[in-house]
């Protein structure tokens, strides 16, 4: 089964490489005997499918999840294999999808308005005449 990430890219599924084995979760005494802790690989690096662009990208944005060029998605949730195999899918989609996204533009720096300043500063005195006019007026006799 293909995995599609977007419209333009669509990773076969010879190009993801499966491992099973036995997950300490629930499920009773089935977790004894049923290989139901799911990982799931995908090499980046050596992927035919992913452009040159994209795969910098890629390794770029997932450094963190990458080791040795695969990224590697592990899920052990539910009790069995078929649930945690869909929800392994559903991971390495939105990870390579959020991995694709173009970074933000960057701000701009600016300078504020003179118009913003004079109502910093206005408001700035309006405090302080508040709280001078709050403050124990002090007498001749001190």
């Amino acid at each position: 089964m293909d995995l599609i990430i977007n419209s333009l890219l669509i990773i076969p599924s010879k190009e993801l490489k499966w491992r099973f084995s036995r997950s300490s979760g629930p499920g009773g005494q089935g977790v004894n005997t049923t290989d139901s802790r799911v990982e799931l690989i995908f090499d980046i690096k050596n992927s035919s499918i992913i452009s040159p662009f994209q795969k910098i990208r890629l390794l770029e944005q997932l450094q963190n999840r990458i080791r040795n060029g695969c990224v590697n998605i592990v899920a052990t949730e539910e009790r069995s294999q078929y649930h945690n195999r869909k929800l392994a899918l559903v991971r390495l989609t939105n990870l390579l999808q959020e991995g694709l996204k173009a970074p933000p533009k960057s701000r701009a720096a600016t300078k504020p308005t003179r118009a913003s300043q004079n109502r910093r500063l206005t408001t700035k005195k309006h405090r302080g005449e508040l709280k001078k006019k709050r403050q124990r007026k002090s007498s001749i006799d001190d």
